[in-house]
Formats: structure tokens, sequence, C-alpha cells
């Protein structure tokens, strides 16, 4: 889940381009103003994308940031390390390395200069005016200015800076930009200082503020860079590479637990993750996706007497972090829509999870106690799917996809002391292991960025 929420800005980095590549001659402007464009290419709109969607992500992330939270004090609940303190300025001291060199960008050193300041200061308006207002507790309970996070508004400005700058050079600056920026905004959730609501919102924050501060600088220079005459003839070769980032449902075609006998139903969870292809002609590329899916278990009930009442086995949810690479095929149906399809193989790795009896008999705090703990095996994994992009513009588009997977895996369960300590119990259960596969289809959206 963080994977995928904390890759989701670096895969809008084309969104927030106000520009494309072209000369800048005063009348090839005065004509192309009196041509009335497509909504999703006027300026204000491209240069609004990115962060209406980032702070939408925020506000549907809020009512469910702490149980977001969860999954990473699950998972990595000590994690410390700070290298989020340090990655956020990388893009921007990349910029001025670059200038040093004398490696031609959008403009020279000094404009570049005054953009960028203008840049840092909305978004220290921004931010600071939000945080001693809103006054949100931090996860760690520290302080009350967790939102928005400061940080990843901070590693987004310096992206987007880079992205302004040099992007129009190739995309392999905005994709190194953008992926510092979302590397910084992962560590403020895994390093437990801001809730997923906060990075989302704070990623916006700076990359709307790098957009107005080009857009008040642009107008006093009454143009929109220093060197986009001679930069002009870089373009992309036109192939569909992509990058992506991708939520959907996860639905089952099998009980997955049906060996283990701890539910008699099918699972329906949830998938998130990031997708991306080279293509080396108009049809044909290679890629791969990383992906985080998981299946909530739903409780089985086993009734006693009527005097005690029942218990229930709850379990952990079914979590499981996919890779996989193979060929991708796209066939453009128009201007506007582009079909890909797809045959990967990889690998998929399960995550431990634990098993609860829960009853009201039990003189407990939250009347459950652990019996046991699961582990599935990694194993390999196939996938096949389709998926259909409406793009907005040339760089831009959202993907409805639908894929098939298919892997298995044998799940360990060790169980407590108090089994173990059962002389039938321990001889019937201990170390016990069940075969099972594991087969889903997943439907949902991505938002596709071309380059």
């Amino acid at each position: 889940m963080y994977l995928s929420l904390s890759i989701l800005p670096f895969s809008l980095q084309y969104a927030q381009d106000s520009l494309k590549v072209q000369t800048i001659s005063q009348t090839f402007e005065q004509q192309n103003s009196q041509t009335k464009k497509p909504f999703f290419q006027k300026e204000w709109v491209k240069m609004s994308i990115a962060p209406t969607l980032l702070f939408s992500a925020s506000a549907a992330t809020w009512g469910e940031r702490k149980n977001i939270r969860e999954i990473r004090n699950r998972y990595i609940p000590t994690f410390k390390v700070g290298y989020d303190n340090y990655l956020q300025y990388a893009p921007a001291a990349t910029v001025y390395g670059l200038k040093l060199a004398g490696v031609k960008g959008r403009n020279n050193i000094g404009r570049a200069t005054l953009s960028y300041a203008a840049s840092i200061g909305i978004m220290a308006v921004i931010v600071n005016s939000l945080k001693y207002t809103a006054k949100v507790e931090r996860p760690d309970g520290s302080s009350k200015n967790s939102f928005p996070s400061g940080h990843t508004s901070m590693a987004f400005t310096n992206a987007s800076f880079l992205h302004k700058e040099y992007g129009v050079v190739s995309p392999g600056y905005s994709i190194g930009g953008y992926g510092a920026a979302a590397i910084t905004g992962l560590g403020r959730n895994l390093n437990n200082r801001h809730w997923i609501s906060d990075v989302l919102a704070g990623a916006g924050i700076g990359i709307l503020s790098s957009e107005l501060g080009y857009f008040f600088i642009d107008r006093i220079y009454k143009n929109k860079g220093d060197n986009l005459g001679m930069l002009a003839d870089l373009e992309s070769n036109g192939n569909p590479s992509f990058l992506s980032l991708k939520v959907g449902s996860a639905l089952s075609t099998t009980n997955f637990l049906k060996e283990s006998e701890l539910t008699d139903k099918k699972e329906v969870g949830f998938e998130a993750g990031i997708e991306g292809a080279y293509f080396f002609s108009k049809k044909w590329g290679i890629g791969g996706d990383f992906s985080f899916s998981s299946f909530p278990i739903n409780p089985t009930r086993f009734p006693l007497d009527d005097d005690i009442g029942s218990f229930d086995i709850t379990t952990q949810s079914l979590g499981f972090l996919n890779f996989g690479a193979g060929p991708y095929f796209s066939h453009e149906i128009s201007d506007n829509l582009n079909l890909v399809l797809k045959a990967t193989a990889g690998y998929s790795s399960g995550a431990s999870g634990k098993i609860f009896v829960k009853s009201e008999i039990f003189d407990l705090p939250t009347d459950e106690f652990q019996v046991a703990e699961y582990k599935p095996s990694s194993n390999f994994r196939w996938n096949t799917g389709a998926a259909l992009t409406y793009k907005f513009n040339p760089e831009l588009g959202v993907t409805l996809y639908g894929d098939y997977n298919q892997t298995q895996s044998r799940i360990s369960y060790h169980f407590s002391d108090v089994i173990q300590n059962d002389q039938s119990m321990s001889d019937n259960l201990n170390n016990d292991s069940s075969h099972e596969k594991i087969k889903y289809i997943s439907l949902g959206l991505k938002l596709t960025a071309y380059f």
C-alpha cells in the first residue's frame, strides 16, 4: 500500500507541465491564443491536474489514515531511518549541478533561481499557514503540526523545479526528481512522522507552489523560458511508453483458505501498485509491475451452548508483495483511446499474520487472545491483463484495467504456548501447514503518464 500510495506523485510528472516544447516567437503565440484549445490542453487545467488529484486523494484517505498506519505498524513497526531529511533537497541540488556543468535547461541560472525562490516562498506560506491552523497531531504524538507534511512539500517543490528546468531535455530528469520526492514522502510515513493524508497534501502543495512560482515569473519575462527555442527539436519518439499508479479491487475466484478451514468464503480485497513499460515500437514493448495485494478474512464463528455463547476465530488479512515482468502490446484505437495487453511472470511474497480467538467469556481488555501465527511461502506468480486508456492529453490519461493473477502458497502455522502445552491439541495442530491456490481477478483504475 505504501509503495503504491508513495509512488502516485511521480507517476503524474507530465500532468503539471504547463507547456509543450515549442518555438516562442511572438507571431506563434498570437496565433495560438486565437485558437480555442481543448479543455485538457488549457494552461490552467494542465497546471491544476496533479495538485487536484493529490488533494482529492488526501481527502479520500483522511478517514482511513489510522487504518493505513496500522499496515505500517504490522509490517515494519520499528522502522527509523532519517534519509528523508536529506533526500528532499536532491532534485534542487541536481538542477544547480547541471547548470554549473553547462547543461542547458529551460532557463539560465539567474531566472531559474528567481523562479525557484518564488516557488519556495509560496510553498512556505501555504504549509505553515495550514500547519498552525489545522493543528493535527502527528502519528507518533510528538507535536500537533502534522498536516501537511513540510518535508514532502519541499521535496515536491524541488522535484518540480528539476522537472521544469530539465524535463524538456529528458524525461529521465523528471522521473528521477519525482522518484526522490516520492521516496521522501514514503519515508515520512515509514518513520511514523506523518499520516498518509499529510503526505499526499504536501505533494500537491509542492507541485502547485512550483506551478504558481513559474507562472508569475514567466509573466514578468513575457515568455516561457530562456532556452526553449534551442530545445524545440527535442521530442518524444511517439511510442506509448508509460508509468502508472494503479488502485483496484481484488476479487478471488477461489477460497484461499479452503484447506486451512479458516473461512468458507471467497475473499474480496484490494491492490495498489506501480506499473510501467518501455516500448521499442508503436506496438511492442517490455514492462512490469510492482504491487501489494491484501485480502481481509471473515471471522469463523463456533457456537458453544446457550449459557456460554460462542467464540470467533479472527485472522489478520492475507497480504502479498508481487513483482512481474514480460511483453506488452499496444494498439491505438483513436487519438484519445489506447488499448494495452500484457503477460507477465514473476514472484509473489506473502506477509506473516496472526490468528486470534475472540469471545466475551475471556476476561481480557479486547476479549481475545492470540493462538497462532501464519506465514505464506513465496512462490512463482503469473499475470495477464488488458487496459484501456483515455488520454486527457499526449502526456496523461486515466486507465481502466482488468488482470487475472495466479500463484500458490504453502501456509505454515505456528501455534502459541497455550496450544503447545495441551498435548492433544499440540499433536493435532502444532507446526501444521496447508497448500493453498491463490487465484484472483483485479479490476480498477490507473493514472498513466506517457514519456
